[in-house]
């Protein structure tokens, strides 16, 4: 993945990342928007509305990046697909 040093993510614009108000999970390539679909559960102090709406920007930047999502929301992480449920 191609990493951030702290000042390259200061100039990031807000509405490059997942999660904008708390600027996490930047969605700058296909390799940050994995690692944000991997990453998005462990991120804290966020209601509902706020991870609908960054899942919607991940799904955005995927398509963006030819990055494939299975799930149509973030709520269906973990179920279905091998997952044996």
């Amino acid at each position: 993945m191609a990493k951030l040093d702290s000042e390259e993510r200061n100039e990031l614009s807000s509405s490059t990342f997942a999660f904008p108000k708390q600027r996490k999970e930047p969605l700058e390539n296909a390799s940050h928007v994995r690692n944000a679909i991997a990453r998005f559960d462990q991120v804290e102090d966020v209601s509902d509305t706020e991870r609908d709406e960054a899942w919607k920007r991940i799904k955005t930047a995927a398509k963006k990046y030819g990055v494939e999502v299975d799930e149509e929301s973030w709520r269906e992480r973990g179920k279905g697909k091998g997952k044996g449920k």
